[in-house]
């Protein structure tokens, strides 16, 4: 090789780099400012209503949670996984179904929330009535934040999410005023339809419901594995969150959620990653597979390590703060620091070998290792939370994702030794 094509060669991989780091920075840009819209939300309520109200918000949020979850699977995990770093008009027309489809997910299951509340009865079934109406524009805005990432333009994700901070605000007011879980919801939900609308604008493309059936047709193959292993993961931290408040009261989810809540701002770094891993583990495969294990561990790995250095530092906030942060809900969370903390180290290890698992369309080995998980969750979390009320839960969880985050590592590794792997040649006599 000439000096003058190794300089090319180094000049090349410097900007390849530098790409994944900007896509990444966008990545972490925008999930601070969508989830600095949620922070609000968990704040406001934790502080105006209450640790039995919270826990009746929460119980909203993480039924939120499972249907997010079962719009992803079906409409925007497919959507990055094979259309990122596409031709535009291949990207234009997958995006017009995908949006569609997780349009018509929130319509659908938002009309079911509505009607089951009348059923429920009290403070809950009125907060579910409130989260149907609002289910239908927080998926379509959700969708568009994917939809730019897998084109590599998490700028206009940033923007959206701003467009539904900005909208929040006067929504907040109005609703501290009312005082209630269902007008915080209605908040929540009203400026997350603004942006969804707005995302409208940015992209130039209208969500077509009417393409739904074909877009599930098309990706049958991923979707429904997706579908399953994403509602087993909500679906068990809404089943950890129902037991808990059977077992020990809503005064223990609210704890639970409290906690989660400080844990936020690294949440959010480990979500807005999320965002764009995915997309660009299939870029790092598509261009240099050999790489794909090692950009998986530094990126379990690293957020393993931020999360616990976050969780440090938790500990040393002092009780006025945390009160003045959380007001009657601090002292419930605070107790449970180290078992969150741990619980959310262990998930960010396995988020890199999941990340490597659906860049290498291994949609049956994640599957497998989700429903490992989940069952693992469920049942730390509920065991736990018989033994010891919220901590015992925590502690439970926490046992949970450590564990299970080695069976993502040891899937991936099989997973990467199939894909690294070449046919002998058949040798023949003559």
């Amino acid at each position: 090789m000439t000096t003058t094509e190794g300089e090319k060669t180094t000049r090349s991989a410097g900007s390849a780099r530098r790409a994944i780091v900007g896509r990444l920075s966008w990545g972490l840009a925008d999930q601070a400012a969508s989830s600095m819209t949620n922070f609000a939300v968990g704040i406001y309520v934790a502080r105006s209503l209450g640790l039995a109200a919270f826990g009746v918000f929460s119980l909203a949020w993480v039924t939120y949670g499972v249907v997010l979850n079962v719009a992803r699977g079906l409409a925007t995990d497919p959507l990055v996984v094979r259309f990122s770093g596409v031709s535009e008009a291949s990207w234009r027309g997958a995006v017009a179904r995908s949006s569609g489809t997780a349009l018509g997910v929130g319509v659908a299951i938002g009309a079911a929330c509505a009607a089951a509340g009348p059923a429920l009865g009290g403070p809950l079934g009125t907060a579910f009535v409130c989260l149907g109406v609002a289910l239908p524009g927080l998926l379509l805005q959700d969708a568009w934040r994917f939809a730019f990432f897998a084109a590599g333009d998490g700028r206009k994700a940033f923007v959206n999410d701003v467009v539904w901070g900005v909208a929040l605000v006067p929504a907040m007011v109005v609703a501290a005023r009312v005082g209630s879980v269902a007008a915080f919801l209605l908040a929540w939900g009203g400026s997350a339809a603004v942006a969804a609308v707005y995302g409208c604008f940015q992209s130039g493309i209208r969500p077509r419901p009417s393409g739904a059936r074909e877009w599930l047709r098309e990706q049958r193959d991923l979707g429904s594995r997706y579908l399953v292993e994403n509602v087993s993961l909500s679906g068990a931290g809404q089943l950890r969150a129902y037991g808990l408040g059977a077992i020990a009261g809503l005064g223990a989810v609210g704890a639970v959620r409290g906690a989660e809540l400080l844990l936020g701002p690294f949440l959010a770094v480990l979500m807005g990653l999320s965002l764009v891993t995915v997309a660009e583990a299939a870029r790092v495969l598509r261009q240099a597979s050999h790489r794909l294990g090692a950009f998986c561990r530094l990126l379990g790995g690293g957020q393993a390590a931020a999360a616990l250095l976050w969780g440090g530092a938790l500990l040393l906030v002092p009780d006025r703060l945390g009160e003045l942060v959380l007001g009657g809900v601090w002292h419930s969370a605070s107790l449970l620091v180290v078992p969150a903390t741990l619980g959310v180290a262990g998930a960010s290890l396995g988020t890199g070998a999941a990340a490597g698992l659906r860049a290498l369309g291994a949609a049956r080995r994640s599957l497998r290792c989700q429903l490992f998980a989940s069952a693992l969750y469920a049942g730390g979390g509920l065991g736990g939370a018989v033994a010891a009320g919220a901590v015992g839960s925590a502690w439970g969880v926490a046992a949970a994702t450590v564990g299970s985050s080695a069976v993502w590592w040891l899937e991936l590794r099989s997973a990467l030794r199939e894909h690294h792997q070449e046919p002998i040649p058949e040798v023949r006599t003559s």
